[in-house]
């Protein structure tokens, strides 16, 4: 179902977008998806935007944090996986060979905790203890978030960790062109996919699929808006299609239209 109230643990639950121009990136996915942005206080003195689809959230976004900035990071949409406690969930990260960015904390407005890892590959994802917030509301529609997938040079070590963290498990098998596609696995369903980095020099890093009715149209509309095309519309077999493409502040992310839902 399109609508979600509550996401298990290991699940990806929440994207948000750092951006070196938040301006910029809200007309940007407000003219590319049709998203409405509401804003609310971050504390010191940063605003954070929740995107709003069907009168329900979807994504956020917010300005880069000027330590950020300031050392040269790209903008980014960062992926988050529900946990039932982000503390319990730091301490099995670090056992597991995880880096802990930013320690578990909480978020202003009861909307629940956080803690930011990376991978002992490298790639940086967020942990969600849902409080007043859930996370996203609505997803697999167009506009909204319909996949994510872990792209790393060491796709058994960053699923090891994964499955140590969250308890999630893990299925590989060919898909499309691929001889090897890694799906998680949480009760029996398939929540997010994992493959060997396609792009030499690119560090391991989640991907965010957005769903779209039509990933041609999509793409020139967003080249329209500013975006550059990483990749261009492609099919996979079994899977749908779907092009790369970065906004106009240099985030990466992927559009798709799948065969089926």
């Amino acid at each position: 179902m399109p609508q979600v109230d509550s996401y298990k643990q290991g699940t990806p639950c929440w994207v948000d977008l750092s951006s070196s121009d938040v301006e910029a990136s809200k007309a940007f996915y407000g003219d590319l998806f049709g998203w409405e942005l509401d804003a609310m206080d971050a504390g010191n003195g940063m605003t954070y935007y929740m995107a709003k689809l069907q009168d329900r959230y979807v994504a956020g976004m917010m300005q880069q944090m000027p330590d950020m900035a300031a050392a040269g990071a790209p903008s980014y949409w960062a992926n988050y996986l529900a946990v039932d406690s982000v503390d319990e969930a730091a301490e099995r990260a670090a056992v597991a060979g995880g880096n802990i960015l930013f320690p578990p904390d909480s978020v202003p407005n009861g909307s629940g905790r956080m803690f930011f890892a990376a991978d002992p590959t490298g790639a940086q994802i967020g942990f969600w203890e849902a409080g007043s917030h859930h996370g996203a509301g609505l997803v697999n529609e167009p506009g909204t978030v319909v996949w994510s997938e872990l792209q790393t040079n060491d796709v058994p070590k960053a699923v090891a960790f994964y499955e140590s963290v969250t308890g999630c498990s893990s299925e590989t098998a060919a898909a499309g062109d691929l001889q090897e596609y890694t799906q998680f696995v949480v009760d029996g369903k398939s929540v997010a996919g994992a493959m060997k980095q396609p792009m030499e020099g690119v560090p391991p890093f989640w991907m965010t699929y957005f769903n779209v009715a039509d990933v041609n149209e999509s793409v020139a509309k967003a080249v329209e808006l500013g975006a550059q095309v990483f990749a261009p519309a492609f099919d996979v077999p079994g899977v749908g299609r779907m092009a790369v493409l970065g906004d106009p502040a240099g985030a990466a992310f992927s559009v798709m239209a799948g065969e089926s839902a």
